[in-house]
C-alpha cells in the first residue's frame, strides 16, 4: 500500500505543472503579434537574464502546481485559439501531458523559449530567444520556427548572426530592443535591418499598450 501510495504521488506531481500565472491577452512579439492568446507563465528559471523583467517567476518552487486539465478549464471559458507556454524557462518541466491536452481540445500551441533545456511537448510554433548566459541545446535549434534576439548592446548583433546560421533556412528572424534600452538600441536596429533585410523588427506591442 505504501509503495502504491508513493506512486500516485509521483504521477500526480508529474502530471502538474508550477503556474505563477495565466491569462488572456495579444500575443505582442514576433510573427504572430496582435493575435489572441491564453499565455500560461510556468515558473522555475536556470537562465538568469540580468535584463529579465519576471525574475519573479525564477523561484518555481513559489508556485502553485495545476494538472493541465484544470488549465484547460480556463482556457474554456475564453475564445482563444492560441495557447502560449512562457516562463521563466518552460522547457526546464515535461510538457508533454499539457500540450496532449490542448490538442486534443483543438487549440494551437506556442511556446517561447530560451532552447537550454530538452524540448518535450508537440508544438504549432516555437519561438527560441536563445541567451548568452546558459546556450540553447543544438538539437533545439532545428525546430524552430522563429529566432528572436533581445537587442542590448552592438555585441548582440554578431550573437544574432551567429544563430542565424544555426536555424533552418525557414525559420523567421527578428530583433527585438530590450525594453529599458529601446531607445538607444532601436536606431541601430533599423539600421542593421535595412543592411540585412531577412530580419524584421519585433516590438513589444503590449507593453505599449497596456496588457499582460
Amino acid at each position: 500500500m505504501i509503495l502504491k501510495v508513493a506512486y500516485k504521488e509521483q504521477t500526480e506531481k508529474k502530471l502538474t505543472l508550477p503556474v505563477m500565472e495565466h491569462f488572456y491577452t495579444l500575443q505582442g512579439e514576433g510573427f504572430h503579434q496582435g493575435k489572441a492568446a491564453y499565455f500560461i507563465r510556468l515558473g522555475g528559471c536556470d537562465v538568469g537574464c540580468v535584463w529579465c523583467d519576471v525574475k519573479e517567476s525564477w523561484d518555481g518552487s513559489k508556485f502553485p502546481h495545476i494538472a493541465s486539465q484544470e488549465l484547460l478549464q480556463f482556457i474554456k471559458t475564453t475564445p482563444a485559439e492560441i495557447v502560449v507556454i512562457t516562463g521563466g524557462e518552460p522547457l526546464l518541466h515535461d510538457l508533454s501531458d499539457l500540450t496532449k491536452e490542448l490538442i486534443g481540445a483543438g487549440y494551437k500551441t506556442h511556446i517561447e523559449t530560451s532552447g537550454s533545456s530538452p524540448l518535450s511537448g508537440t508544438w504549432d510554433w516555437i519561438t527560441l530567444s536563445p541567451k548568452k548566459f546558459k546556450a540553447p541545446l543544438p538539437e533545439v535549434l532545428p525546430h524552430s520556427h522563429e529566432l528572436k534576439i533581445i537587442i542590448f548592446n552592438q555585441s548582440d548583433f554578431k550573437w544574432a548572426e551567429a544563430y542565424e546560421a544555426k536555424v533552418s533556412k525557414s525559420c523567421r528572424l527578428y530583433l527585438q530592443p530590450e525594453w529599458e534600452k529601446a531607445i538607444q538600441v532601436t536606431p541601430s536596429i533599423i539600421d542593421y535591418i535595412k543592411t540585412n533585410p531577412q530580419w524584421q523588427l519585433s516590438l513589444q506591442i503590449h507593453k505599449y499598450i497596456n496588457v499582460p
